[in-house]
């Protein structure tokens, strides 16, 4: 597990750079994101950590031990192991590294792994949405030498939107969805992954569909009391909330609050929410969005922290229709998007 290291420095300065292993990062994404809701369904161990390490201990599925394994989580043999076997220099020469048929097995053995392993029981007490406890934690619990393991993970996840997956998961457990909604492609040949574009100049409009149900934001993803996103103060109102009553307490005029958040009038919350008490960015803090299923345009608007007027221009999409699940919503125009893939 030392190997990655270089790397995975290389891929965090690089967040928006137009190299190659930005490719091969979304590339991985693309082909491994279902497998790592599957099993956050199957074992709780949170989709946005399972990628992150897939990406970190596979430089994207790039390194030697993947192709030669498909050894996804630089799992070592260990004395339990009775499966195949390939020998790969890591902390020592020569150490004994688990072989899987397919990566499917490597994503089912890590998820067994973490959750049969008394190290790692405490884990499991994390909310699953607690990317920083869960990364954090893996290195306390001794998954790895490197003693910034945890905060790359945290570098991964934040840079290309993971912790989407990990709400997609629970979204599907809470409507009785476990099964993949996208088979994953498996294939024993890394080489094979097909290489993700970078958001280019000419940005095409989100592809849109017709009434779903709307998504409203968990309460447990966000802290108590006032906070910040993307360098704006907010809150979380619970449903039954009076905005009125928001407004005096924050010492906001009424028609203020209601146009930080996009709003036209609304007495009564009628779902909890976030609610802006300050007016929101014009372009959000990374290029774009990942729509979960149900998300609104005003959802996404308030969940980045970025003003629905611009979402639009963006966008080119009209704000009353619902978005297909999976495409990207943009929150940069296309001239910062371009000059940040120089």
């Amino acid at each position: 597990m030392k190997k990655f290291f270089l790397f995975a420095i290389a891929t965090a300065g690089c967040i928006f750079a137009r190299c190659q292993s930005d490719n091969y990062v979304q590339a991985y994404i693309n082909t491994y994101k279902e497998l790592a809701i599957s099993e956050e369904i199957r074992t709780g161990v949170p989709a946005a950590i399972t990628l992150a390490q897939g990406i970190l201990e596979t430089e994207s599925g790039q390194s030697d031990l993947v192709k030669a394994s498909n050894n996804h989580f630089g799992i070592k043999c260990k004395s339990e192991w009775t499966g195949a076997t390939v020998y790969h220099d890591d902390d020592e020469k020569g150490e004994c590294f688990r072989s899987y048929n397919s990566a499917e097995e490597s994503y089912r053995d890590h998820s067994d792994f973490l959750k049969n392993r008394p190290n790692y029981a405490f884990l499991f007490k994390l909310d699953p949405t607690d990317y920083e406890g869960w990364a954090k934690g893996l290195k306390k619990a001794g998954y790895a030498t490197s003693n910034v393991y945890g905060q790359m993970l945290i570098k991964i996840i934040t840079t290309n939107h993971l912790q989407d997956y990990t709400l997609m998961a629970i979204q599907r457990q809470q409507n009785g969805n476990t099964q993949p909604q996208l088979a994953a492609n498996t294939s024993s040949d890394s080489n094979e992954q097909e290489e993700a574009s970078l958001p280019a100049a000419s940005i095409q409009p989100v592809i849109v569909k017709a009434a779903q149900t709307t998504i409203q934001a968990p309460t447990a993803l966000y802290p108590a009391g006032v906070f910040e996103i993307n360098q704006t103060k907010v809150i979380f109102a619970e449903a039954g909330t009076s905005l009125f009553a928001l407004a005096s307490n924050y010492k906001i005029a009424y028609p203020k609050l209601l146009e930080f958040n996009d709003m036209s009038s609304k007495e009564i919350l009628d779902k909890g929410q976030l609610i802006f008490l300050a007016k929101k960015q014009k372009k959000g803090k990374v290029p774009y969005h990942v729509v979960l299923a149900g998300e609104t345009l005003h959802d996404i608007a308030q969940t980045e922290g970025v003003r629905l007027e611009n979402l639009i221009e963006y966008n080119h999409v009209n704000e009353t229709r619902l978005l297909e699940a999976g495409t990207k919503v943009y929150l940069q125009p296309a001239t910062s998007i371009t000059a940040m893939t120089k």
